[in-house]
């Protein structure tokens, strides 16, 4: 879910594998060796908020002094309203995009970002970023122009509206367009057009078969290992390793400012933009509004070696 257009991604690296197995439950963590850093389960009463103590919601239609539509032409309003972010009393947050007009109309939806900015892998060893959730559970023409999202962005980012996006490094663990069974898994970096990381459309796994992702929670995460030579980004589904990303594929340069620092976690649920359009257009008067991505937890780990 990056900050500016997108072009559609296609398959850059080959992949150390490539799959995400038909009728998953929702995963573990890490194995041993992990240390938790950070957690929520949000667990909590039917229809109240976040904590804006973990949480920020970002809302309107970009940061302020930043790209407008978040860069990528999306269409929404990004709201605090429960009406668009809530618990659902079962353990769960939901992001809901609602339509608030006749036919394509306008729409609003929502945008939360972890508060803490410092998730990062210390030297030498490694950091986790997981989400448990189900993704919107809409297809066929009901879903054009959905667009959900858990990804991250680099602590830098938060102090300058992302202007400085792609230099300071995104991670995007989970997208899901237009109700595909599928999900696409990305880094951004470098220059905002063209250079080390080929943006906008950045170092992605092209679309890969997610089977049972609309319909049951999976498990999603990325980890950064810096226990090993060259440094990896390692992108699970269900902990099977789904994509790879090794330092040695952009300069040194590149990758040190893309991703050693802290990041920070995202949630939300666009409507339009240049991602879903490039997979099958954008929102209809057939669009369904109210279908939630479901989020059963959050968490990050951190390993020493």
């Amino acid at each position: 879910m990056n900050l500016w257009l997108r072009l559609p991604v296609v398959l850059m690296l080959p992949v150390v594998l490539v799959l995400a197995a038909a009728g998953c439950t929702s995963g573990g963590s890490a194995g041993a060796g992990w240390t938790p850093v950070w957690s929520e389960d949000f667990d909590g009463p039917a229809g109240s908020g976040l904590s804006k103590e973990d949480w920020i919601y970002s809302t309107g239609t970009g940061y302020p002094g930043g790209a407008a539509q978040w860069g990528t032409g999306q269409l929404e309003a990004s709201t605090d309203s429960t009406g668009n972010v809530r618990l659902d009393g079962d353990g769960h947050l939901a992001i809901v995009p609602l339509r608030t007009g006749a036919g394509v109309g306008a729409w609003t939806s929502g945008r939360v970002e972890t508060k803490r900015t410092d998730f990062a892998a210390p030297e030498g060893g490694k950091v986790r970023i997981e989400a448990v959730l189900r993704q919107p559970d809409v297809t066929g023409p009901e879903a054009a122009g959905y667009w959900a999202a858990f990804w991250a962005l680099g602590e830098p980012a938060r102090a300058v509206g992302s202007t400085n996006w792609p230099h300071i490094g995104e991670w995007d663990v989970m997208e899901a367009a237009n109700g595909h069974d599928s999900v696409w898994q990305t880094v951004h970096c470098g220059e905002p057009v063209g250079g080390p990381c080929g943006e906008p459309t950045g170092i992605g796994s092209g679309e890969q078969a997610c089977a049972g992702c609309r319909s049951d929670f999976h498990t999603y995460a990325i980890e950064f290992d810096r226990s090993v030579k060259p440094e990896q980004l390692r992108w699970y589904v269900d902990d099977k390793n789904t994509f790879t990303v090794a330092a040695d594929k952009v300069d040194a340069a590149t990758w040190e400012q893309a991703n050693h620092h802290g990041f920070f976690v995202i949630l939300n649920v666009a409507i339009g933009g240049s991602f879903p359009a490039a997979f099958g257009g954008g929102p209809t008067p057939a669009t369904k509004p109210g279908v939630p991505m479901l989020v059963d937890r959050v968490a990050v780990l951190r390993s020493a070696s």
